[in-house]
């Protein structure tokens, strides 16, 4: 919105110029977004109070989470008005990829919100039931799958990049939207399951959604795309500034979600942030990267599928307790420890999938 305002006042003060540019905008993204969120957040908390907004804990969780029971949950919705409004003041809104991001980010924290307003209103844990709940995911992300598969310009942006090797493209014909699907609903849900502890998931969101930006900003740029035998797509380096805004709301939301949470992200956080991280690794062509750098969300996921399979064929678990984080705890880590070394973690995978940009 701003950004056509400084495009015209331009013409008569070239100062203004200066919002042309994609990293002077993603600062601003950033800046917007975290004091958005410090501001309202206090707000937010004590209306979610008010309206006995508590986060039911389940009975068969950790012993020392029920002493959680009661604190405001849906504090992602804080999360989505800070990207939003950050957005709608510095991103380009005639770039349809922002539209995408933007409105697939929407979509699944409008889902996560029903089911978290359904477990409120029920006062237990169980919200949406499962089939309904993949159903909207796979609405939502079918629906970006396909419009993004429609708009596709040239063979690499629907093509599979392998990182390591240079020029390396798979093409993947209306794969691409099988393997679009599978990226935005398994990253959502994959972050979903993560935010188990105070902190956990929005670090390495943030730390993920950093480096995405970074992808973006040089695919979309053709001297830097070219010279890191990345594939050129056009237009895809405004989502610098959709992620700059993940970035900055992120880190406002952690102010209050830090050890000891005074708010739960809730689905509509979880969701949303997951399916945001899906939808900009495959703009940007770097799913596999993501996977790579998102390594925390897919420990988490796995050891669930495990524990799972495992006792259904065997009657044994494999682990104390799934997710993941939940084992460590009940050996005895406590939880702050826990989620400073999955943050360790992701800052190494995050390191490790930026290597990829320039070890081709």
């Amino acid at each position: 919105m701003l950004l056509w305002l400084t495009e015209w006042l331009t013409q008569y003060a070239s100062f203004f110029g200066v919002f042309d540019y994609l990293t002077f905008r993603a600062m601003l993204a950033v800046a917007t977004a975290l004091l958005i969120s410090l501001a309202i957040g206090p707000f937010v908390i004590r209306w979610l109070r008010s309206v006995k907004a508590g986060q039911p804990i389940r009975a068969l969780g950790p012993e020392t989470h029920q002493a959680k029971a009661g604190t405001p949950t849906m504090g992602g919705a804080l999360i989505l008005i800070a990207i939003a409004a950050s957005m709608l003041l510095w991103g380009d809104l005639g770039n349809i990829y922002v539209w995408v991001a933007l409105l697939t980010t929407l979509g699944f924290g409008l889902i996560g919100g029903w089911d978290d307003y359904l477990k409120l209103s029920r006062r237990n844990s169980d919200g949406l039931a499962a089939r309904w709940k993949y159903l909207g995911q796979s609405v939502v992300a079918l629906v970006a799958a396909v419009f993004l598969y429609g708009i596709a310009a040239t063979p690499a942006e629907t093509s599979l990049l392998i990182p390591l090797l240079k020029d390396a493209l798979i093409p993947l014909g209306f794969g691409f939207v099988v393997l679009s699907y599978f990226v935005i609903v398994g990253s959502s849900n994959a972050v979903n399951l993560t935010d188990g502890l105070d902190g956990l998931a929005i670090m390495p969101t943030v730390l993920v959604a950093a480096a995405l930006g970074v992808f973006a900003y040089v695919t979309g740029h053709y001297q830097f795309a070219n010279y890191l035998g990345l594939p050129f797509i056009g237009g895809v380096g405004e989502l610098a500034v959709f992620c700059a805004a993940i970035v900055g709301a992120g880190l406002g939301f952690l102010w209050f979600n830090s050890y000891p949470a005074e708010v739960f992200m809730g689905d509509v956080g979880a969701l949303a942030l997951g399916a945001a991280l899906g939808v900009v690794a495959v703009m940007v062509r770097q799913e596999i990267v993501l996977f790579i750098m998102g390594g925390i969300f897919v420990l988490e996921t796995v050891s669930v599928i495990l524990q799972v399979a495992s006792f259904r064929l065997t009657g044994k678990r494999i682990f104390r307790m799934a997710p993941i984080h939940h084992h460590f705890e009940l050996k005895g880590w406590p939880e702050p420890k826990v989620i400073v070394r999955f943050w360790i973690i992701t800052v190494i995978l995050v390191l490790v999938g930026l290597a990829t940009l320039k070890v081709r």
